[in-house]
């Protein structure tokens, strides 16, 4: 097999950077898909930067990647650069990564081609066009500026950093697309219109998203990590087919698997600490490794199983071959492939001298309160040991509080308990009709429905998926939520739904929760990319969470499709949010009120102004009930 890491050391970096050991407390990643943190259970992708910490000590890693996120929607979405501001303090360092997803528009800035479309009269057009996209020598370079300077503002150490390769072969070579550079095919905006298929030749850096963020770090002062042709390096010494099968997720040319994650994740710490860049937090021992290195899986229900995911590596193993054997304690139980079989004991074969390997621990909360396990982790004459513990909860009585949205007809939500709904909303997409997805429609045979049952077919507004999209839109989702109001907060035990796609197996689809405000810091639910036509997939969680007195938890569905296409659907059905209120004040008691015993909402703003379509705010909501009786509360739609 050929060595996992055997890569040249010829990166080139600009400038360097040198901090007293004790001055970065943490390191904030920001960047799109290829950095961000998944979900092992929802997903087999993996950012590279969900492994930094293995190969860092003595330093914390704040990984904010964000699928879809270009530099310009990272920097004007809420819930992303401005909430990665709050979490930053003097000394610490700013990784910047940015460039897939500023590449949209052909190298064309989205804002100046919506412009345009509009000037024309030309809506579809304009409302089709995905703003994300900047052009790399004025936009791409205006955002990277304002990251560098504020981050600089707060006292903080920026770093850019020259985004992953795609693994685009020609040859024995990565085309200039791959490397970033569109050079080879561009489209401009021009007073006549929109030239496409546009080229410079290979000397010629205008359409180089990464040249250009050289040229930021340059005139700005600050490190650039050519981590572009660290990657190229890397993708190139296995060659286009070993590449694709060992270290992409399987899904394209862009996103990583747990080895090409960890490879890169330790190749950037080599390159970057080669340059003094947080070299005094650099880990590089060819000693065994085991992220995490602490396993805490969390909180959960009692009688709840929670698993986490650890990677193990080692470099210059002796002997050059052989097999890891990973033993857990009593109450923890191991999978190497990806959960279908369970045992307390596993192994996992390495060769080439080098072990990057990955498996699942897995704990059934036993009690309340703290339940303790360990592995053991064994290669040779190395040896790891790590402490598992998990947090057990119990719901301490309270009103059962439900949120369904049957959507077999309509949109409407059957309320349960004491809560306040946050109706379906659509944002760039829009409901098609409500039908049954095909007469074919699979449903699991444990729900009893079958074909003839109605589900709610969405589609993209413009009715044409566009295509290159290999992630999810961040301005595209559909969104359902619940509001614990005023003297209460809930619970949350369930959120569950069924979904598929209809019209061919191309949709692809992100599932998220959060219950902050700006949706910061979601918790994906699921991922799954090529959907199996008509087939309903079900999809649960069983999160620990309160929502507080007056806020919300808020459910995103983010579809795109593999390629171009029209008529395809994202079918949705039974969406529930379950949990149980609790009084948090002693003025009044609770009491369960079925939705169907209201008759007559009024919403009010805060002066008392009567509101009749009301938007994102605080309202004063006075709901009259069958017995014509009154109750009042504050929510917050």
């Amino acid at each position: 097999m050929k060595r996992f890491f055997n890569l040249a050391l010829g990166a080139a970096l600009s400038l360097s950077l040198s901090m007293p050991a004790d001055a970065a407390k943490k390191v904030h990643t920001i960047g799109d898909s290829t950095m961000a943190n998944y979900d092992e259970n929802a997903t087999v992708t993996r950012g590279w930067c969900q492994y930094l910490q293995q190969f860092l000590t003595g330093i914390e890693v704040n990984n904010r990647g964000k699928n879809g996120a270009s530099s310009k929607s990272f920097y004007l979405e809420a819930g992303y650069w401005n909430t990665v501001k709050t979490q930053m303090q003097a000394g610490d360092y700013l990784l910047i990564q940015f460039a897939h997803n500023d590449e949209k528009t052909q190298g064309m800035d989205g804002d100046e081609v919506k412009a345009y479309y509009n000037s024309v009269g030309n809506t579809t057009e304009a409302n089709a066009t995905d703003y994300r996209g900047t052009n790399p020598s004025t936009t791409y370079k205006d955002y990277l500026r304002k990251y560098v300077d504020e981050a600089k503002a707060l006292g903080v150490n920026p770093v850019l950093v020259g985004p992953v390769c795609r693994m685009y072969f020609s040859g024995n070579t990565i085309r200039r697309s791959g490397r970033h550079d569109l050079g080879d095919s561009y489209s401009m905006v021009t007073s006549t219109g929109i030239l496409t298929n546009q080229s410079v030749p290979a000397t010629d850096h205008t359409m180089d998203y990464v040249q250009s963020m050289k040229d930021v770090a340059a005139e700005k002062g600050v490190p650039f990590v050519d981590l572009t042709t660290a990657t190229a390096d890397l993708f190139l010494s296995y060659g286009d087919a070993d590449c694709h099968a060992l270290l992409s997720d399987g899904a394209g040319s862009t996103h990583l698997n747990t080895t090409g994650a960890a490879l890169i994740a330790r190749r950037f710490v080599q390159i970057a600490s080669e340059a003094g860049v947080m070299a005094e937090y650099a880990s590089l021992t060819s000693d065994l490794s085991v992220n995490p290195a602490n396993g805490d899986m969390g909180k959960g229900y009692v009688g709840q199983a929670l698993t986490k995911e650890f990677l193990v590596s080692a470099f210059s193993i002796t002997p050059a071959s052989g097999t890891v054997v990973v033993e857990a304690s009593q109450g923890v139980d191991l999978s190497t492939d990806g959960g279908t079989t369970w045992a307390q004991t596993a192994s996992l074969s390495y060769d080439g001298a080098t072990l990057i390997g990955k498996f699942l621990a897995r704990m059934t909360i036993a009690a309340p309160g703290e339940n303790k396990g360990s592995l053991t982790i064994k290669a040779g004459s190395l040896s790891k040991s790590v402490d598992i513990t998990a947090t057990g909860v119990e719901l301490a009585g309270g009103v059962e509080v439900e949120a369904y949205w049957r959507l077999e007809n309509d949109d409407n939500c059957t309320l349960t308990g004491p809560g306040q709904v946050i109706p379906e909303s659509w944002h760039g997409m829009y409901v098609q009709r409500y039908a049954n997805p095909n007469a074919n429609t699979i449903w699991p045979d444990w729900t009893g429905f079958d074909a003839t049952r109605k589900t709610q077919r969405n589609v993209i507004e413009g009715d044409v998926w566009p295509d290159g999209e290999i992630d999810e839109v961040s301005t595209r989702y559909i969104e359902f939520g619940l509001s614990a109001i005023e003297g209460t907060e809930i619970n949350i035990d369930e959120i569950s739904c069924f979904l598929c796609g209809c019209g061919g197996n191309g949709m692809c689809v992100n599932v998220w929760y959060s219950v902050n405000a700006d949706f910061s810091d979601a918790k994906q639910m699921y991922h799954y990319e090529k959907l199996p036509a008509n087939n309903m997939q079900y999809v649960t969680d069983t999160p620990v969470l309160t929502i507080p007195a007056g806020e919300s938890l808020r459910l995103r569905f983010y579809p795109w499709y593999n390629g171009s296409a029209s008529g395809k659907t994202l079918c949705l059905s039974d969406i529930k949010i379950h949990g149980y209120a609790t009084q948090t004040g002693d003025d009044s008691s609770l009491t369960s009120v079925a939705a169907s015993e209201v008759v007559a909402k009024e919403y009010f703003d805060l002066r008392g102004i009567r509101v009749n379509n009301p938007e994102s705010g605080l309202y004063i909501v006075r709901s009259t009930n069958a017995d014509g009786s009154v109750c009042h509360s504050k929510i917050i739609l």
